[in-house]
């Protein structure tokens, strides 16, 4: 997908877009549906000012649309799987950095909606989002490169980057 210079856009694997399209399709219809249906129901049951199950359908209904409008855009400005270019740190990498003492972390450098997991992996690899302190320090820089990131000033180098492979 092609952007202009002022949209940014997010690297999703392609099971990744998959799995959130699903998701939003979901949340756009049959999760919408219920909460109207909830909402509705609490509204019969007379005054608004003091009905706790209206206020709470209410809330749940302001994150469910704040959810929506989150996916929505996501999935409007994305990438799906097209490999790194370069030989830069950029979403869609492995980075290898070594933490010193060859204390080396492997990781994908993308989103986290990409991880499949609470712990924000994909199988055993970790995803660091370009956000990340880490992820803010690393981007756009090259193999051999030493970053400095984060309040303790934790130094790595960079030790290996390839496109990432499902």
């Amino acid at each position: 997908m092609t952007t202009d210079s002022t949209t940014a856009t997010t690297w999703l694997t392609p099971e990744a877009h998959a799995r959130l399209q699903a998701h939003l399709d979901d949340l756009s219809g049959p999760v919408r549906a219920d909460i109207v249906r909830k909402i509705e129901a609490a509204r019969d049951e007379g005054d608004l000012k003091e009905n706790g199950g209206y206020h709470a359908a209410k809330e749940e209904q302001g994150k469910l649309e704040a959810r929506i409008r989150q996916l929505t855009q996501l999935l409007r400005d994305v990438r799906v799987g097209e490999k790194p270019a370069g030989d830069v740190v950029e979403e869609g990498c492995l980075v290898s950095v070594d933490y010193g003492d060859n204390d080396v972390e492997t990781f994908l450098f993308a989103n986290r909606e990409n991880a499949t997991d609470e712990g924000g992996k994909i199988g055993s690899l970790d995803v660091y989002s370009p956000e990340s302190p880490i992820g803010q320090a690393l981007a756009g820089h090259k193999k051999g490169d030493e970053v400095v990131f984060g309040p303790r000033s934790i130094k790595v180098t960079v030790k290996d980057i390839q496109a990432y492979v499902a």
